[in-house]
């Protein structure tokens, strides 16, 4: 199958396009020096760069730089995309100059032909569209933008959910009394409540950590322009830019009182990946303690058993797996890999400007939606639905020899070590074998070693 080609022209020649293509020769260009990966720039990204472009315009009309039907054409071709259409015509792959520049001009060549459709007159990609800025602060600015827009929307509220869903399952399920482990080893026991909301706390504090991180991430580069001077914007334009996106995006975001600081460096999104990585860690521990629960039915710890979503095995009938705790892990492993390639890429700021922006934002954006949407499943499909063996649970506690840890005040530690041993070796209830072996009346055993008081701490008498 052939393709229809137009000519282009840009500032180093001609370039062949594709006929019906938006964009025009400086993407065309990216397109054949970087055939690497055939990964594209998120379609969260794309449409952030889209509302930094359509703030630009405004801010420039607003200052009286940019004639009134160009600007309009331009807001609203913008708009355009930010409600997902054209979203085809940015193919530039993702390892690309470590500026962006070619997936900023992407977005100024696709806009500008938007507009002067739009205008009836030549729109330019670099005068009209990119006036006052730079691939040095629309990029880094996109980058800000994409990651708040993309926790606000997605990640927080799955955060919220996830929590939500613990607090409803404690509720459930919570006074059901189990055997605590440490090093995988029978402890004292736990309540699932305590359980359960010591998860619900993890997610609680990641999600903080990331909501502190959006506080350095919503001061944005915008204003800065090649390397952090200001050439060519504007004096006013940065903080016209930063009010009008905070109306068209519905978060607030600032100017940043040191436009060297964003160019240079990526030092406010390594700190917010940092903090998703954080929850990974929580997720991946939540998830791993689930499959735990879970493992059996027979030869495991048989506490719980997990919705059965599908068959587990292509060869064994009647096997079933724990498919979504499995996919959390792999997204933890993921969002935690994704942190590391950031943090490299955050080392990468030589002098005024830091060259590994596109890799910063696929990651970063990645990890956001992976982290948002196994959140979700993991309260819908995992969380919510599992049904509690008490039974098994029960058999368990009885005969955990931990318990004697109770009896420590009262009998010392090396009696109640002889009662532990006894009681695990000769496979008894705890309970039977300390009312062999101490003075204390059955009554008062009973007392001293009730799993549900023993959930609440304190010294035995």
């Amino acid at each position: 199958m052939t393709t229809s080609y137009r000519i282009e022209k840009d500032s180093m020649g001609e370039v062949n396009v594709p006929k019906d293509a938006l964009y025009q020769a400086q993407t065309q260009r990216a397109v054949n020096n970087f055939p690497i990966s055939g990964l594209t720039m998120p379609v969260q990204f794309i449409k952030a760069l889209a509302f930094v472009k359509q703030a630009a315009a405004r801010s420039n009309l607003d200052l009286e730089l940019l004639d009134s039907d160009i600007a309009h054409a331009i807001i609203d071709s913008c708009q355009e995309i930010i409600d997902g259409h054209h979203l085809d015509q940015f193919p530039i792959d993702v390892f690309q100059t470590g500026s962006g520049t070619s997936s900023n001009m992407n977005a100024n060549e696709v806009i500008a032909t938007l507009a002067s459709k739009r205008a009836g007159q030549v729109v330019s990609p670099n005068d009209h569209v990119n006036m006052g800025q730079s691939s040095n602060d629309v990029i880094p600015t996109t980058i800000q933008v994409s990651a708040a827009l993309a926790c606000h929307e997605q990640l927080l509220p799955a955060m919220t959910h996830i929590c939500h869903t613990l607090d409803e399952k404690a509720s459930e399920v919570g006074h059901i009394v189990k055997t605590g482990r440490t090093h995988l080893m029978d402890a004292m026991p736990v309540t699932l409540a305590q359980e359960l909301l010591g998860w619900k706390t993890q997610i609680e504090k990641a999600r903080l950590g990331i909501q502190h991180s959006l506080e350095n991430v919503s001061a944005l580069a915008q204003g800065g322009t090649a390397v952090g001077t200001g050439i060519n914007a504007d004096p006013k334009f940065a903080a016209v830019f930063a009010n009008n996106l905070s109306v068209s995006a519905e978060i607030p975001f600032t100017s940043s009182d040191n436009f060297f600081y964003n160019l240079s460096s990526q030092d406010a999104i390594v700190g917010l990946s940092g903090q998703l990585k954080t929850a990974a860690v929580a997720m991946m521990k939540i998830a791993n303690d689930l499959r735990w629960m879970n493992s059996g039915p027979l030869a495991g710890l048989g506490e719980i058993e997990l919705e059965a979503l599908q068959p587990g095995s292509s060869i064994m009938p009647g096997k079933v797996n724990p498919v979504i705790p499995e996919a959390a892990a792999m997204v933890s492993a993921q969002v935690i890999g994704n942190d590391t390639v950031i943090t490299v890429a955050g080392q990468s700021g030589n002098f005024q400007l830091n060259v590994m922006l596109p890799v910063i934002a696929y990651n970063l954006l990645q990890s956001i939606e992976l982290l948002a949407n196994t959140f979700t499943l993991l309260a819908d499909k995992a969380i919510a639905s599992f049904n509690v063996r008490e039974d098994k649970l029960q058999e368990a506690l009885a005969k955990n020899p931990i318990l004697v840890t109770a009896l420590n005040p009262v009998i010392g530690y090396l009696k109640a070590a002889e009662i532990a041993k006894k009681a695990y070796q000769e496979s008894r209830d705890i309970l039977d074998v300390a009312e062999e072996e101490t003075d204390l009346s059955r009554q008062e055993l009973e007392r001293l070693l009730d799993p549900q008081k023993l959930t609440t701490g304190g010294v035995a008498h």
